[in-house]
C-alpha cells in the first residue's frame, strides 16, 4: 500500500532512462512553467504528448504544484479531460546544482491556440466548431464542480488542448483542489496554489484572497469566471491582458452574450452554473453539435432514429467543417459500424465522407473497418459493401483480397437472393485481378460455372460478360480449357437472346487467345448458326463476328503462303461496338416476374430495364407463315427450356442449359466439351431419344419426330410447321404456339377421342422429371380413344368431338 501511495504522489517511474517514450520537438506554447513536447512510444511508435516541469530543488513551489497536477490527472477521468498515460521524476546534476524534472505522458494533443491557427476556420464553420469545443470544456468543468466538488481554478485558453480527432480537453490541474464549504470561518486557502494563476484570470474574491466569501459561494463560481475568460480569448483571438478587457463584448456572438455576461457576474452567487450553460444556451444548438452528440449516444437510439439520421448524414456532412468531418465524424462512424451500433445506411455515409481523405489516411482509418465488415452476417451491410466496391476496391491489397475479403464475398454466389448474387458477380470485376491463380481456378470459375445456368437471365448474361473481362487474368491453360466452352456450349445456346449476343461479343473480345484450329473448328461453326437467329441484334453481332474471325483466318493463310507461320495467336482489334463488353448488359433488379417470363432485350448492351412480360395460358404469339423451315438432326438448343439453378459444384462440365451434360468426373468445368463432335448422348437427350423410339399402340405408323417442329393437319395432308421465333425467353408456360379460336384448334384435327377409362393428359412443365415430353403428339392405340392435346404448351388438355376426316393418316413425315 505504501509503495502504491508513493507512486501516486511521486510518479509512476524511476527516471528519464526508464521512460518508455522518445521525446521530440516542443510546441511553442504551454500552460505555466510546463513545456509541451511531441513524443512517440518506444514499443510501437504511437504518438504521445510529453509535458515536463523542472525545478532547482525538491522544495520548489512549482514542483509541488506539478506533483499535485500529476496526482489529480491520474485520478480524475472524464472524456473531456486529458488522458493520463505515464509519469516519472528525474534528477540531474549540473555541476554541483541538482535539477529535478517531472514528466507527464498523455495522449497526443496540441495547444488550442496553435490548432486554431492551423485549421483557419472562418464564419459559420468557425462558430460551429467553437460551440462544440466550448460545449466539451463546459461539460468537463461541470463534472469537476458539480460531481466531484473540485475547483479547477485555472480555466483559460492555455489550459485547453486539442486531440487528433479535434476534441477539446481540459488539463493543467496544478491548482485544482477540493472545495471545502463546511468551515466557512476558516482562513485556510481553498486553492493553495492560486498564486500560479495570472491576476487577469482571477475573480475579485480570489484576487483579494477572501476565502470566507469563496466558501460561501457555490463551487462553480471561480471556474465559471474562468470559462468567461476562455470565451473572451477564443473570440477575440488575443490572450487576455487585463481583467477590464472582459467588458469588451464586440466579438462575442449575440446568441452567447447573455450567458457570457452571467458567467462574469460580479456576485459569485449569481454566476451561471456551467451545467445550465450547456442546457440553456441557444448557441450550442447547431448542426455540428447535434450531429456529434447523436453519434456519441448512438447506442441509446432506436432503429428508426438511426436509419433517419444516417440517410441524412451524407448531405449534412457537406455543410459541416471539412476537418471536423474527416478527423471526428469518420472515426466515430467507422467505430460504430465495426462494433455493430450503426445501421447499414451508415456505410454509404462513411464511404462518401472517406472519399475526401487522402489515400494514406483512407488506408489507415477506414480500410481496416471495411475489411472487417465483410465478415458481417447483416445482408444489408454486405449489399452496401458490394454496391460501393468501386470506391475502395483499388485500395485493397492482393493479399487482403485473397485471404480476407474473397472468402466472405464468395458466399454471395450461392445466396438465395438474386440481387445479392448479381452484386457478388459484378464485384468480381474489381476483385478478380487481385486473386491468386489458385483461387481463380479452384473457386471462382466453379461459381461462375453455376451462375452461367442461373435461373435469372440477366445473371447468365452478365456472367458471360465477366468471363470476357477477366480473361486476361487467367493463365493460358485455364483460358484454353474454359473460354471456348463457356462462350459456345453455354452462352451461344442460351434461350435468352442477350445472353447469346454477350457470348458473341465475348468471343470477339478474347479473339487474341484462340489459334486458327480453334477458330476454324470450334468457334466459327457455332457462330454461323446464329446468323439465322430469331433476334436481329444477335444476327447482326453474328455476322460481324464471322467477318472478324474469317479475316483472322485469311491473315493466317497469307502468312502461310509467304512462309511465315510463326505465332498461333491472331488477335485482331475488336469489332465495332465491342467496347460495350466492359459494361454490364442489364440488372436483374428490374426483373419483377419469374425469370421465364422476361422478354429479351433489343441489345445485349442496352441499358434500358428489362420489360416484364406477364405470362399466362391466354397469351399468344403470332407465328409468321413465311418463316423458313429448319430441320436439324440434333436438337435445337435454343428451343429447350432453361433448367433450374444447379446444385452441384462441378464447373461448366455439367448440364448445358438443360441439354448437354458432361461426365460427373470433370474437375474444372468446361473440360473436353467438343460441340462439333457427336458426343455420347447425355441422360436428358437419351430420354428424348428413347421417347422417340418407344413403341406405342401403332409402332409402325409413328411419324418421325423432328425437334423444333410441330405437326398439323390441314385438310389433305400433314405439313411441317416451324415453331414460333424466340420472342419469349423460355416457353415455360409463357404463350401459345398460334393464335386461334377454340373451335378451330389445330391440335384437334389429329387428336383421337379420349379413352373412357383414362384421365386427361397433363403436359404442363410442372410434371415430374420422368414424364415424356413427346407424349403430347404420340398417337394412341386404335382400339381406344386417344386423349385430346392442348393447343399450346402449358395449357391443360381439352377433349374435342371427332370431326369428319379428322382421323390421323399413317403418312410418314
Amino acid at each position: 500500500m505504501f509503495k502504491f501511495l508513493k507512486g501516486v504522489v511521486g510518479g509512476s517511474g524511476t527516471g528519464i532512462k526508464d521512460l518508455p517514450y522518445n521525446i521530440g520537438e516542443p510546441y511553442s506554447s504551454a500552460w505555466g512553467s510546463w513545456t509541451h513536447f511531441r513524443g512517440t512510444s518506444k514499443d510501437d511508435g504511437s504518438l504521445v504528448s510529453i509535458f515536463s516541469l523542472s525545478g532547482s530543488n525538491a522544495q520548489d513551489g512549482h514542483l509541488a504544484a506539478g506533483r499535485n497536477g500529476v496526482k489529480r490527472l491520474r485520478t480524475v477521468r472524464h472524456p473531456n479531460i486529458l488522458s493520463f498515460l505515464h509519469s516519472t521524476e528525474a534528477e540531474t546534476f549540473d555541476g554541483s546544482t541538482a535539477k529535478v524534472t517531472i514528466y507527464i505522458v498523455t495522449e497526443p494533443v496540441m495547444p488550442l491556440s496553435e490548432k486554431i491557427k492551423e485549421l483557419g476556420l472562418e464564419g459559420t464553420q468557425r462558430d460551429e466548431y467553437y460551440a462544440w469545443g466550448l460545449h466539451q470544456i463546459a461539460k468537463a468543468v461541470s463534472f469537476l464542480n458539480n460531481d466531484c466538488k473540485l475547483v479547477h481554478g485555472n480555466v483559460s485558453l492555455a489550459s485547453v488542448v486539442v486531440t487528433q480527432t479535434l476534441d477539446w480537453k481540459l488539463h493543467a490541474f496544478d491548482v485544482l483542489s477540493e472545495f471545502d464549504s463546511n468551515n466557512e470561518a476558516s482562513t485556510v486557502p481553498v486553492l493553495p496554489y492560486a498564486w500560479l494563476v495570472g491576476a487577469q484570470y482571477k475573480p475579485t474574491e480570489l484576487v483579494n484572497s477572501d476565502w470566507a466569501a469563496i466558501r460561501k459561494s457555490p463551487p462553480w463560481a471561480i471556474d465559471s469566471w474562468g470559462l468567461g475568460c476562455l470565451i473572451h480569448e477564443l473570440f477575440s483571438g488575443m490572450k487576455l491582458g487585463r481583467t477590464e478587457e472582459l467588458k469588451n463584448t464586440a466579438s462575442i456572438p449575440k446568441s452567447l452574450l447573455p450567458d457570457y455576461q452571467r458567467l462574469l457576474s460580479a456576485m459569485p452567487s449569481r454566476r451561471l452554473n456551467t451545467s445550465k450553460l450547456i442546457e440553456n444556451s441557444e448557441y450550442f444548438q447547431n448542426k455540428l453539435v447535434d450531429t456529434i452528440h447523436f453519434m456519441e449516444i448512438l447506442n441509446l437510439k432506436d432503429s428508426v432514429e438511426k436509419d433517419t439520421f444516417f440517410r441524412k448524414l451524407p448531405n449534412l456532412a457537406e455543410q459541416l467543417p471539412r476537418p471536423i468531418v474527416l478527423k471526428k465524424l469518420v472515426p466515430l462512424l467507422a467505430s460504430s459500424l465495426e462494433f455493430g451500433s450503426a445501421a447499414a445506411p451508415a456505410l454509404a455515409a462513411l464511404l462518401k465522407m472517406s472519399s475526401w481523405l487522402s489515400t494514406e489516411e483512407f488506408s489507415a482509418k477506414v480500410l481496416p473497418t471495411i475489411v472487417k465488415l465483410f465478415a458481417s452476417n447483416d445482408r444489408a451491410i454486405r449489399v452496401g459493401l458490394l454496391q460501393h466496391i468501386d470506391q475502395y476496391g483499388e485500395s485493397l491489397s492482393a493479399q487482403i483480397v485473397d485471404e480476407q475479403v474473397y472468402p466472405h464475398v464468395a458466399t454471395g454466389f450461392s445466396d438465395t437472393s438474386a440481387f445479392l448474387r448479381e452484386l457478388t458477380l459484378k464485384s468480381m470485376l474489381t476483385l478478380a485481378p487481385k486473386l491468386s491463380q489458385r483461387t481463380i481456378s479452384g473457386s471462382l470459375l466453379k461459381y461462375l460455372s453455376k451462375l452461367q445456368v442461373d435461373e435469372e437471365p440477366a445473371i447468365r448474361t452478365n456472367t458471360t460478360i465477366l468471363l470476357g473481362n477477366i480473361a486476361s487474368h487467367l493463365n493460358e491453360g485455364t483460358r484454353k480449357r474454359v473460354l471456348i466452352n463457356a462462350f459456345t456450349v453455354r452462352a451461344l445456346r442460351d434461350t435468352f437472346s442477350p445472353a447469346r449476343g454477350a457470348g458473341i461479343m465475348a468471343l470477339c473480345a478474347t479473339s487474341a487467345y484462340y489459334d486458327v484450329n480453334e477458330i476454324a473448328t470450334r468457334i466459327l461453326p457455332n457462330i454461323v448458326v446464329l446468323t439465322i437467329d430469331p433476334d436481329s441484334d444477335v444476327r447482326s453481332k453474328a455476322f460481324q463476328a464471322v467477318d472478324q474471325f474469317l479475316q483472322m483466318l485469311k491473315q493466317f493463310q497469307e502468312k502461310a503462303n509467304s512462309g511465315d507461320t510463326g505465332g498461333a495467336g491472331l488477335g485482331l482489334p475488336s469489332i465495332p461496338g465491342n467496347a460495350s463488353l466492359l459494361g454490364w448488359a442489364m440488372s436483374s433488379l428490374t426483373l419483377k416476374g419469374k425469370p421465364s417470363e422476361q422478354a429479351p432485350l433489343a441489345s445485349v448492351t442496352s441499358s434500358a430495364p428489362l420489360t416484364s412480360t406477364s405470362s399466362n395460358a391466354s397469351s399468344v404469339m403470332d407465328t409468321p407463315s413465311t418463316a423458313p423451315i429448319r430441320v436439324n438432326s440434333t436438337p435445337d438448343f435454343a428451343d429447350q427450356p432453361l433448367p433450374p439453378s444447379p446444385t452441384s459444384t462441378d464447373g461448366w462440365g455439367e448440364l448445358e442449359n438443360g441439354i448437354h451434360e458432361e461426365h460427373e468426373n470433370d474437375k474444372d468445368g468446361w473440360d473436353d466439351i467438343e460441340p462439333l463432335e457427336e458426343p455420347k448422348p447425355s441422360p436428358s437427350l437419351a430420354n428424348i431419344q428413347a421417347a422417340q423410339k418407344r413403341p406405342v399402340s401403332q409402332p409402325a405408323s409413328q411419324p418421325k419426330q423432328v425437334f423444333g417442329l410441330a405437326f398439323s393437319k390441314s385438310f389433305n395432308g400433314i405439313f411441317l410447321i416451324p415453331l414460333p421465333p424466340a420472342t419469349s425467353l423460355r416457353p415455360k408456360n409463357a404463350a401459345k404456339v398460334t393464335k386461334h379460336d377454340e373451335d378451330d384448334d389445330l391440335w384437334d384435327s389429329i387428336a383421337a377421342p379420349a379413352p373412357k377409362t383414362s384421365k386427361p393428359l397433363n403436359v404442363r412443365r410442372a410434371a415430374s422429371a420422368d414424364d415424356d415430353l413427346w407424349n403430347a403428339i404420340a398417337a394412341p392405340a386404335p382400339a381406344t380413344r386417344a386423349q385430346p392435346l392442348s393447343s399450346g404448351r402449358g395449357r391443360g388438355a381439352k377433349s374435342a368431338a371427332p370431326r369428319l376426316g379428322a382421323q390421323r393418316k399413317n403418312q410418314p413425315s
